[in-house]
């Protein structure tokens, strides 16, 4: 009998043990959950900042309220050569605050009417560059569009009529096009990289990368810079005295928007 109690007691000991052992790793896989689903949270809810300005308080170079790469060595020495590149120091003249001045009383609000981020404005100095006109691929106009591409989106191109010189016109085509981007990468970084870069070229790098992160992919230089081009000249016109421009684009009282008004 004795025997036959030790051996019972000793079962009941290990199942004991057992269920204790069951009731921790579940409790360890419950918190294992809930850290990863915060930490994914974290990552992808919140802006991110990556610089501090000499008053010491972050400054926001965000794009479309979507985020950059936190305390990133790579994003922060890309970000610095796109901001020395459009400071005053480097361009010497006022061009972008006067295109902005000229343009964005007229772009913002069909950028609204469409649901495309006003951070798209900066996109349209980005596209025409310091100087517009047509580039040695044949993309012309505010939105550089290509005679193909501007068709597909309602522009008429040919027989003496270009209406991606037009403003209203150009930039609700760029509207459209850009709605289907961000319908396809779900993120309207990754619509202005493939706005830049193409589609179908995006798509491929982003499969065989296997990242959805355009600041931690790896692009040609172009599309590679061309976000990071696009945020500096936001902070150039938003922030102008810190990069060297001693006036403020601010006022829009000059400008009459005109259906006719076109871009050369």
């Amino acid at each position: 009998m004795t025997e036959k109690h030790l051996i019972k007691c000793f079962v009941i000991t290990l199942l004991i043990i057992g269920s204790a052992l069951n009731i921790g790793s579940a409790k360890t896989n419950v918190k294992t959950k809930k850290a990863t689903k915060s930490r994914h949270h974290q990552s992808n809810c919140r802006p991110h900042f990556i610089f501090k300005t000499s008053e010491d308080s972050v400054t926001d170079y965000s794009f479309a309220n979507e985020c950059l790469p936190e305390n990133d060595a790579r994003v922060n020495r890309k970000m610095n050569r796109s901001l020395k590149k459009h400071s005053y120091s480097h361009i010497q003249s006022y061009v972008l605050q006067n295109k902005a001045a000229q343009l964005f009383p007229i772009i913002e609000p069909i950028l609204k009417a469409h649901g495309i981020p006003d951070d798209f404005k900066y996109m349209a100095l980005a596209e025409s560059g310091l100087s517009g006109g047509t580039s040695p691929k044949g993309a012309r106009g505010l939105w550089q569009f290509l005679p193909g591409t501007a068709r597909t989106y309602g522009l008429k191109v040919g027989n003496g009529i270009d209406e991606r010189t037009n403003i209203h016109k150009s930039t609700i085509a760029a509207c459209k096009y850009l709605k289907e981007l961000h319908g396809e990468f779900k993120s309207w970084i990754l619509a202005a990289a493939a706005y830049n870069n193409g589609e179908i070229k995006l798509a491929k790098a982003i499969n065989r990368q296997k990242e959805h992160n355009y600041f931690l992919m790896h692009l040609n230089h172009e599309t590679g810079t061309y976000v990071y081009n696009i945020i500096a000249m936001k902070a150039v016109i938003c922030q102008p005295r810190k990069y060297g421009y001693k006036s403020y684009y601010t006022s829009y009282a000059s400008i009459s928007p005109s259906e006719s008004l076109v871009y050369n």
